[in-house]
């Protein structure tokens, strides 16, 4: 059976989406979830699920900052987040800061999105008298 180029570059695409950032992957329905093995542990950090995949790699990147300290390998290495020296986790500690994390930068990034859409008009779509400015 003979793929097209076309199928074989949709199937590409989401290859790359699904791997664009380390500790993420996507849901069959669309959402963004994050989590992480804990050191010298067989089990995972279960991080949460987001809207974007840019609010599930910057939990990862709290919980591996705070489980591996400066050492870890960030998905977003220029934004390393604050260190408190002595700060020791427990790994329920470490999932709540993550989750509050991913959740602000979700909101932030889908509050931005929806001020784009709104700010931009539909220009192919007739004026009504609803909408229509009246001088």
């Amino acid at each position: 059976m003979e793929v097209s180029p076309a199928a074989k570059a949709v199937g590409q695409q989401e290859q790359l989406q699904r791997r664009m950032y380390r500790g993420v992957r996507m849901r069959k329905w669309g959402k963004w979830v994050a989590e992480i093995r804990e050191p010298n542990k067989r089990s995972r950090l279960w991080l949460g699920s987001y809207s974007t995949p840019v609010a599930a790699a910057r939990a990862y990147d709290i919980a591996v900052f705070y489980l591996r300290g400066r050492s870890a390998r960030l998905n977003f290495p220029d934004d390393a987040p604050p260190t408190a020296d002595g700060d020791c986790l427990s790994a329920d500690s470490i999932r709540k800061r993550a989750a509050e994390v991913g959740a602000s930068v979700d909101a932030f990034l889908l509050n931005k999105n929806k001020a784009r859409k709104l700010a931009a008009p539909d220009l192919n779509r007739q004026p009504s008298p609803e909408t229509s400015d009246n001088y």
